[in-house]
């Protein structure tokens, strides 16, 4: 299991990528995460929406309402240009942390 302090670290690159593939309402951004993490993170709504709004006054995602078909309309995110452009910001932070264990660790165990 992934530890809490570790998780908290990569929430919002996390989230932002996984927008980047498209436009997610949060149970699937929920279940998104769980499958990249194979079960290993307890992610729930109660952790995941107030990061959500934050973002969104932030300028990094925007929300819309969208009908479902099965069942009441659902609030999707999306990314922006703002959200973007902070995502690049923090993927090149990550790579240089991912080189720092490749160094130290070898580059077997930073890709996987």
């Amino acid at each position: 299991m992934l530890s809490k302090s570790l998780a908290s670290a990569t929430l919002k690159p996390l989230i932002l990528s996984m927008l980047k593939e498209g436009p997610k309402y949060g149970f699937q951004l929920v279940y998104r995460a769980r499958q990249l993490y194979d079960g290993q993170v307890a992610w729930s709504n109660s952790k995941l929406y107030p990061i959500l709004h934050r973002m969104e006054h932030d300028g990094w995602v925007e929300s819309y309402w969208k009908a479902s078909d099965e069942g009441p309309d659902r609030k999707y995110y999306r990314i922006t240009e703002d959200g973007e452009a902070a995502l690049a910001r923090v993927q090149q932070q990550w790579k240089m942390v991912n080189n720092v264990w490749a160094e130290l660790w070898g580059p077997e165990t930073a890709t996987g």
